[in-house]
């Protein structure tokens, strides 16, 4: 398949994720993938993807990119700049472009975003994943963030004749998700677990697709002596100097600092949107809590997908009658 992005500026962190890999963390493998799944699906049904198609991940600032040819694109998560020829793009709708070159600018809200191209990039699938393991240095392109003079192809894409951007004018508004600083979890039998309610937390500048770094007054720090033991994306972890750690999807699989506790997977991709500095607050849940959570986000999810899925018909249906 020929090449469809030459990469003219990469931003501090755009990566080509999907779901991530699943079934290989009693190897060490983790689970990598889109940080904020919800969202990766929404872009890729918005371009009549499939919804584990792989996209790319952009991190507070998108990347420069010469199209090289006319692509169906959709961008979703945090609101960013986004910029054709000169043309001013939204967000959360299908946009078809001609070969030319696509801005992604600074994010304006939210620390991350998704761009879903027609078609999916195409890399090696590596463990039955195209997701990119920054840590341990595989799959995605090369196993690392894109660079400069990058050149990406795709699987599928569509056959587009597309001499001037073309903009959808229904798009989809994800629901309020509650109030943005408010992170729920469930606390672990520590004695230090509930202690988290009590602080005022800040996001640090070390966060990264690893974990997110906390900052506020220290609780008792652990000796890091415990046996290490399972960990997982959303488990909170108590370093020696008593700032909490909340992993995130390129999270180690075991690890010896004491466990607080888990987020919520409901509040995870709100975590990931936090930004360096910004300032949140720790809410203690119960299972039941965890679950309808989960529950209410994967019935939303359904809905506006169905709602896509109506509205890509209808404008099928348009130009095949116009």
């Amino acid at each position: 398949m020929s090449d469809a992005l030459h990469v003219l500026a990469p931003g501090p962190l755009t990566t080509v994720q999907d779901r991530g890999r699943t079934g290989w963390r009693y190897l060490g493998v983790p689970l990598a993938g889109a940080l904020d799944p919800q969202a990766m699906e929404l872009a890729n049904r918005l371009v009549g993807n499939r919804a584990d198609a792989a996209l790319l991940e952009m991190s507070l600032h998108g990347p420069r990119l010469q199209l090289l040819r006319p692509l169906r694109i959709a961008l979703s998560g945090a609101a960013m700049q986004a910029r054709f020829e000169g043309v001013e793009l939204p967000m959360q709708r299908p946009l078809e472009l001609p070969a030319g070159v696509l801005e992604l600018g600074g994010m304006r809200t939210g620390a991350r975003a998704w761009l879903a191209i027609a078609g999916g990039i195409d890399v090696p699938m590596v463990l039955g994943s195209r997701s990119t393991d920054l840590r341990g240095g595989f799959g995605g392109l090369h196993g690392r963030a894109l660079q400069r003079g990058d050149r990406l192809a795709l699987v599928a894409p569509p056959a587009l004749d597309c001499a001037q951007p073309r903009i959808a004018r229904w798009w989809i508004e994800p629901d309020d998700a509650g109030d943005p600083v408010a992170i729920r979890y469930r606390p672990a039998a520590h004695p230090h677990a509930l202690e988290l309610t009590n602080h005022a937390w800040q996001i640090g500048a070390a966060s990264n697709r690893q974990g997110v770094r906390l900052q506020g007054s220290a609780l008792p720090g652990s000796d890091a002596s415990d046996v290490s033991a399972p960990v997982a994306p959303g488990t909170i972890q108590l370093p020696t100097d008593g700032q909490p750690i909340v992993l995130l999807a390129d999270a180690q699989t075991v690890g010896g600092y004491a466990r607080l506790g888990h987020v919520i997977a409901a509040d995870l991709p709100r975590l990931a949107q936090c930004r360096p500095g910004e300032a949140l607050r720790l809410v203690a849940c119960d299972a039941a809590t965890a679950h309808n959570a989960a529950c209410g986000l994967r019935t939303q999810l359904a809905r506006m997908v169905l709602m896509i899925e109506m509205m890509i018909e209808r404008d099928r249906k348009q130009r095949t009658t116009a």
